[in-house]
């Protein structure tokens, strides 16, 4: 099984300086990460998110998300369904004030008495959800919550994988997260494969040659992280199996 990092909960919090609601979700999601909740969660930044950021985007279709809005507008939520997935979960932070019968905050990058309180509001409320998504079941193929029985074998693999180490109480960027993302062909039309490089070289340190035998097992090993279109899933072994083989090569030519 592939050797892949700790399972987290990649953080989105809005990036507007408009309202005062938009320093509260900064502030609020640095608290989970540094103090809260540091070991289970990491930072995903939403401008580098919705430029473009492969990165970003792998992180959160491969992890579960929470998304943390100021308003109603709900960019960080809707940037992350647009880009790689629903989230798990969404915060929207006037409406969780409002509904803690809390006052409306004033100030913009110096927050009242009321900004601070909805900052603990918020961090706490995140803090609890974050509980909440690593105790249940989280699809990885799928990107949803699925019965405890029908991810019972999931959870084996994906548990056999992760490694228990020791990590600084600090707060993380996915960046740093350690899952590579490989680009593909496929009758013309690209796709990028979430951990297909650690799956490659997983079967290449097995000593399983690149050959039809393997196929099947490899295919499947692919299929547990990544979705295939169902217009490529024909043609996609037959790709997949020469990648592999130039990844072989690769190997040789660098030894």
């Amino acid at each position: 099984m592939v050797d892949l990092p700790k399972k987290k909960v990649g953080i989105v919090a809005c990036s507007g300086e408009e309202l005062p609601e938009g320093t509260i979700t900064r502030m609020a999601a640095l608290k989970v990460l540094e103090q809260l909740r540091p070991r289970d969660t990491v930072t995903i930044c939403l401008p580098l998110f919705l430029a473009g950021g492969e990165g970003d985007r792998a992180f959160a279709r491969f992890y579960p998300t929470i998304a943390i809005d100021g308003c109603e507008k709900r960019c960080a939520a809707r940037g992350t369904e647009r880009y790689s997935g629903k989230p798990a979960a969404s915060i929207v932070v006037d409406q969780l004030m409002q509904s803690a019968g809390m006052e409306q905050p004033t100030g913009l990058r110096q927050l009242d008495h009321a900004g601070l309180q909805g900052v603990e509001l918020v961090a706490d409320h995140t803090a609890l959800l974050v509980d909440e998504i690593l105790d249940k079941k989280w699809s990885r193929r799928d990107g949803q919550f699925v019965d405890a029985r029908q991810s019972a074998q999931e959870s084996r693999e994906l548990e056999s994988a992760e490694t228990a180490s020791s990590e600084p109480v600090v707060a993380s960027c996915e960046c740093g997260s350690g899952i590579p993302v490989q680009t593909i062909s496929i009758n013309g039309k690209e796709i990028s494969l979430i951990a297909l490089p650690l799956i490659f070289e997983n079967f290449h340190q097995a000593g399983k040659p690149p050959q039809s035998e393997i196929l099947d097992e490899l295919v499947e090993m692919v299929k547990i992280y990544n979705p295939v279109p169902d217009d490529l899933a024909q043609a996609f072994p037959g790709v997949l199996l020469r990648e592999y083989e130039n990844f072989c090569e690769r190997k040789e030519t660098d030894s």
